[in-house]
């Protein structure tokens, strides 16, 4: 073990946890207790049994998210099960308090079974105002959440998936702007067909991109092409109108931009070089991307964006779920649309007035962000 990791475990051992309950109320004397507890509670007791959409109002439900993950897509370290995903699902937890005030719950399952995890969070949804799912692989993920959306009145969002989504459509629509290219006429290579490229590719085309190749590990993903599961199927027949074969080298030839959710050094300079003009290179496998951004400006990429926070434009989906759940919180929403994502992507993306190829997205500590996302969820 270097001296790094070293000192990142003792940070953690020293700190235990990181998140906490703490009181809203104060028990100061006996009629704070009676108040707050027996005999007073029996009265919000009947109440809530009799009229249980109340508990928004009255209860822990009006602040507070599950996140939720089986451990089995855990950042890049793939299916490391639930100890593994805890420190990730408390650092999300930390990241909904300190960012949006929204009392978030790490919830770690010891199940990779859907029909389990889905009975699961429907029996502990009472107690909460949102779920957010998160590090839940493919395909498992598209079931479990489009079930949990239809089932639960409360709004689910997969963060991997629509987070993700979200960030990279704000980056997009700015980086546009600098490369001076029509949005809706961009040409687009997402690698990577799991639940990030999935949603991405769902959320550009909704937004109006219609050129869009998908890759798995396999190559490009075609309407035709065999072994493609349900899913694929599906990308096959929303993606690729220029019906283009083969692998990644094809796919780049004369494409605009690069975006990548998938794995390390899985890109070269050299096919960066084979893209049009002024080109956009999205790299966010984390924490090696799938080309250093010193490779793609070798192949002449004019704006480069990553998943660290040691380069510029750092594509986070922090910046996107304490706002979508403030807001939904807040409003009482039900669901995040299509239509909510978008808004959201506009509203992170117009918070940088002047974008430049350093800076095409807010940064995570902006403090304007969680307001103008929250803002978008009506």
């Amino acid at each position: 073990m270097d001296a790094k990791s070293k000192k990142i475990l003792a940070a953690y051992r020293e700190q235990g946890a990181r998140v906490e309950t703490k009181a809203r109320v104060k028990l100061r004397d006996k009629k704070d207790f009676s108040l707050w507890y027996t005999p007073g509670v029996a009265t919000a007791s009947r109440h809530l049994t009799a009229h249980p959409e109340d508990a928004r109002l009255m209860s822990v439900k009006k602040n507070s998210v599950a996140v939720v993950s089986d451990g089995s897509a855990v950042l890049g370290l793939g299916n490391i099960g639930p100890y593994g995903a805890l420190p990730v699902m408390e650092g999300k937890a930390l990241i909904f308090k300190e960012k949006g005030n929204v009392d978030a719950w790490p919830i770690v399952l010891n199940t990779q079974d859907s029909e389990e995890i889905i009975k699961i969070v429907k029996a502990i949804a009472p107690n909460f105002g949102g779920i957010n799912l998160e590090d839940i692989a493919a395909p498992r993920c598209f079931d479990i959440e489009r079930r949990l959306v239809e089932e639960l009145d409360i709004p689910v969002m997969h963060d991997d998936q629509h987070g993700t989504a979200i960030v990279v459509l704000a980056g997009l629509l700015n980086a546009t702007k600098v490369v001076k290219k029509n949005f809706n006429k961009l040409k687009v290579v997402i690698s990577g067909a799991g639940a990030a490229g999935t949603a991405v590719a769902k959320l550009l085309k909704a937004a109006g991109i219609s050129d869009i190749i998908l890759l798995d590990r396999t190559g490009i993903i075609y309407a035709g092409r065999a072994g493609l599961n349900g899913h694929k199927k599906e990308l096959a027949a929303l993606t690729n109108p220029r019906k283009v074969k083969g692998g990644i080298a094809e796919a780049m030839h004369g494409a605009d931009v690069f975006i990548g959710v998938s794995g390390k050094g899985l890109l070269k300079s050299e096919q960066v070089a084979t893209m049009a003009p002024r080109r956009i290179v999205f790299a966010m496998a984390n924490p090696d991307p799938e080309i250093l951004p010193e490779e793609a400006k070798k192949g002449g990429a004019a704006v480069i964006a990553t998943g660290r926070s040691d380069y510029p434009n750092q594509i986070n989906n922090a910046l996107v779920f304490p706002g979508i759940f403030r807001g939904a919180l807040d409003k009482g929403v039900k669901k995040i649309t299509t239509e909510t994502k978008l808004r959201a992507a506009r509203g992170l993306a117009a918070l940088v007035i002047r974008p430049t190829a350093a800076k095409i997205i807010p940064d995570l500590l902006d403090s304007r962000v969680v307001k103008a996302v929250a803002r978008a969820v009506r």
